[in-house]
């Protein structure tokens, strides 16, 4: 059996289509089924079974997944036996929420590519909770750790989020002594049933029932707190790309959240894995606190 024609197996697996293993193959979809055609001849039975979500696996495809991977995990570990020792090389796909994504990977990423030039990081913002069953990613950082799955979870740093606004909003309306002026202003949140994870609830916490504007996003939310379009909970590591953003009621309304690390328990028998996953934990650590400071030193100047 050729391990390429597995690779392609567990792409389509994780992918659940062909053209979705194709874009992470680098390969159009057609040779894709006919390379899944050539394995499924050479087991001498059907791995997948096209449905309208998709392609779904047969009881025999399911059967092969176990045996793939462990094919994989030993490629991967072939792979870094070969690995010149100069530095880190090859691709890493990091899943976020898009808090982390937006105002904590890309400075991240840019220092791992000045001391690793053969590295390549790829950064996936989604609003959802990142796949690594699937494949969606090498490794993904989280607000909660899950209680499902074979995955390594590690505590990486809490973060700290405060309710905010533009300078140019509160100019315009009334002032906000306690938590009671509340009412009197529009509030930015999360659209309710698009919150993926119960730690992003965080509009309870203010006491307000319910908001004018909504996102899935919280780059979306940030920006209309930027123009100006009323009041939102933000990241204290997202104010300083955000002049003119500043704290409010700091000392009523704190919230405290924690970053999760989490990757595929068949990826600890990765040495480069593992130290790609080392170097980011204290990336995010060392980047979080940086950025929290700044915002305490601006707001001790300004006082």
């Amino acid at each position: 059996m050729d391990w390429d024609d597995l690779r392609i197996f567990l792409a389509v697996a994780r992918a659940e289509s062909l053209s979705g293993a194709g874009r992470r193959l680098n390969m159009d979809a057609s040779t894709v089924g006919r390379r899944i055609a050539r394995l499924e001849q050479a087991v001498g039975a059907a791995l997948f079974a096209k449905t309208p979500q998709g392609y779904a696996l047969t009881a025999e495809g399911a059967r092969l997944v176990a045996p793939a991977e462990s094919a994989e995990q030993a490629a991967i570990a072939a792979a870094e036996a070969t690995r010149r020792e100069a530095g880190l090389t090859g691709q890493l796909r990091i899943g976020a929420p898009d808090g982390c994504a937006n105002y904590l990977l890309p400075q991240i990423a840019r220092d791992l590519c000045q001391q690793h030039s053969g590295l390549e990081i790829q950064i996936v913002a989604l609003p959802r909770v990142v796949n690594l069953t699937k494949r969606e990613a090498d490794m993904a950082v989280a607000v909660s750790p899950p209680d499902t799955g074979r995955l390594v979870v590690q505590r990486l740093t809490d973060y700290r989020l405060h309710l905010a606004a533009h300078e140019d909003y509160l100019k315009q309306r009334p002032p906000i002594n306690g938590l009671p002026d509340l009412s009197g202003h529009r509030m930015i949140s999360y659209i309710p049933d698009m919150i993926f994870d119960r730690e992003l609830d965080y509009l309870s916490e203010t006491g307000v029932e319910s908001a004018a504007i909504t996102s899935n996003s919280v780059s979306v939310q940030m920006q209309a707190i930027r123009a100006g379009a009323g009041l939102g909970i933000v990241h204290d590591f997202a104010i300083p790309f955000a002049p003119g953003v500043r704290r409010i009621l700091p000392d009523r309304i704190a919230l405290k959240r924690t970053f999760w690390l989490i990757r595929h328990a068949d990826d600890r028998a990765s040495r480069r894995l593992t130290l790609l996953a080392e170097i980011l934990a204290q990336a995010i650590r060392v980047e979080v606190a940086r950025l929290e400071a700044q915002v305490s030193a601006s707001e001790h100047r300004l006082a």
